[in-house]
């Protein structure tokens, strides 16, 4: 007989993995979200994880990130030519989905998605391959209404808040702001000076001077320094339409975006002072941006990345269908934020497993009382296993105790005898009825 194989399990990179203990901690941070999103009214659906290539093309330049899929045992007299990918997000497979349900949906619509979207970047510290990804959109027939652009963040900032994360700020520009000044400055291609200064905060000012004017957008040097300038304006209320103005440029869509980003400012200012400020650096790259744009990061690790991000569209749904569908959406980074955390120590798991109780079988002609045992407090609603063989009852707890299972119950040994409970964090054991026994 042939040696067999074997395969050694290495880990791939971008694609992140957890222990049962942090997964709980996962799954406990995805029932918190949800539940934030659903005491706003949003509903929740999902889209599958592929979808045509020309709708994943059709916004934004993300051909360089898509996995194309391909049968490994394809038909070679078949066309080789791939039609079909993972998604890289959930906003432009939702305006599909939106304009494929039209005739169903109740609008304004309003909906949820938490699922997993692949990149084909170079993994690094905060970017994955496979990462899940929290939104939450409105999408409306003609016109979205503003106070949605403020809406969105407030939910956000009250989901986040229960989470205990590092301090953090969400930061918000509008891309009429951006579009309205560079018109204003004689800008001929005012979308490649806003993937430009997108850049930012990754090659720095110097970086995306140098893009500007010989880049795409061939900016004239006091045209390159006007939008740099524009980039640095930083506010926390409605005073950065003051420090716009102060740099000389206007245009009737400037105007506009100004007013549209103090709108939203103003319906925020209740939260706490700092946690949303006016940021003209933020610009979002995808090209489907139309409006209002947020982007949060870590106040002590700015460079990490984005941990929250979004903002308004006016017409993605369109190209699905002969209406016009804006929206505008906020996406919360779940597995950015939480591989960092884990990282860092700050979540660490408790329990290895779900149980709240382990049933102990004393011997095998025992074994039908710990099954009754098990399903009795099952039906009460504890987690409950009993131990797969009858062993020698200090293996049993050891069991329990690896696997942090917080109760161990030992049905009766014998004919006539109680049973009794034992609380591995105190060591008391004590006798016990299913029937109405409740956890202290």
């Amino acid at each position: 007989m042939s040696e067999q194989r074997v395969v050694r399990p290495v880990p791939i990179s971008g694609f992140p993995e957890w222990l049962p203990e942090i997964r709980s901690v996962e799954q406990r941070w995805l029932d918190h979200i949800r539940t934030g999103f659903e005491r706003y009214g949003f509903a929740s659906v999902e889209t599958p994880s592929v979808e045509n290539l020309d709708v994943l093309m059709s916004k934004g330049e993300t051909s360089q990130e898509v996995y194309t899929l391909h049968r490994l045992q394809a038909d070679p007299s078949a066309d080789d030519e791939a039609r079909l990918g993972l998604h890289f997000d959930l906003t432009v497979p939702f305006a599909r989905y939106v304009a494929q349900h039209f005739n169903d949906l109740t609008f304004p619509f309003k909906r949820y998605q938490t699922q997993r979207v692949w990149r084909g970047e170079r993994p690094q510290e905060g970017r994955y391959r496979e990462f899940t990804q929290c939104d939450i959109d409105v999408i409306n027939v003609d016109q979205v209404p503003l106070h949605f652009d403020a809406e969105l963040p407030r939910i956000v900032h009250e989901v986040l808040s229960g989470l205990d994360l590092p301090a953090w700020t969400l930061n918000v520009n509008n891309r009429k702001v951006l579009q309205g000044f560079y018109e204003g400055l004689g800008v001929a291609d005012p979308v490649a000076v806003i993937r430009a200064v997108d850049k930012l905060h990754k090659i720095g000012a110097d970086g995306v001077r140098e893009l500007l004017t010989t880049g795409p957008a061939a900016l004239s040097a006091d045209q390159a320094d006007a939008c740099l300038a524009l980039a640095a304006v930083r506010a926390g209320d409605a005073s950065v339409a003051d420090r716009v103005a102060e740099l000389g440029v206007s245009s009737p869509l400037l105007d506009e975006g100004l007013a549209e980003l103090r709108f939203v400012l103003d319906e925020l200012a209740d939260l706490p002072e700092g946690s949303v400020v006016a940021d003209l650096s933020i610009a979002r790259g995808l090209d489907y941006y139309t409006g209002t744009v947020y982007e949060a990061s870590f106040d002590d690790d700015p460079g990490y990345g984005s941990i929250c991000a979004g903002g308004r569209y006016e017409d993605l749904a369109g190209q699905f269908i002969r209406r016009r569908l804006p929206g505008v959406g906020i996406s919360i980074g779940l597995t950015r934020i939480f591989a960092k955390l884990v990282a860092e120590g700050r979540i660490t798991g408790a329990r290895a497993c779900p149980t709240d109780v382990l049933v102990v079988v004393p011997a095998d002609d025992r074994r039908a009382e710990a099954l009754r045992t098990g399903a009795l407090l099952r039906g009460r609603g504890f987690n409950t296993e009993v131990f797969h063989q009858a062993a020698k009852v200090g293996k049993q707890i050891q069991y329990a105790s690896r696997k942090g299972i917080p109760f161990v119950w030992f049905p009766p040994f014998a004919d006539g005898k109680p049973h009794e409970v034992k609380d591995l964090a105190t060591g008391e054991q004590t006798e016990a009825d299913p029937a109405v026994w409740t956890r202290s």
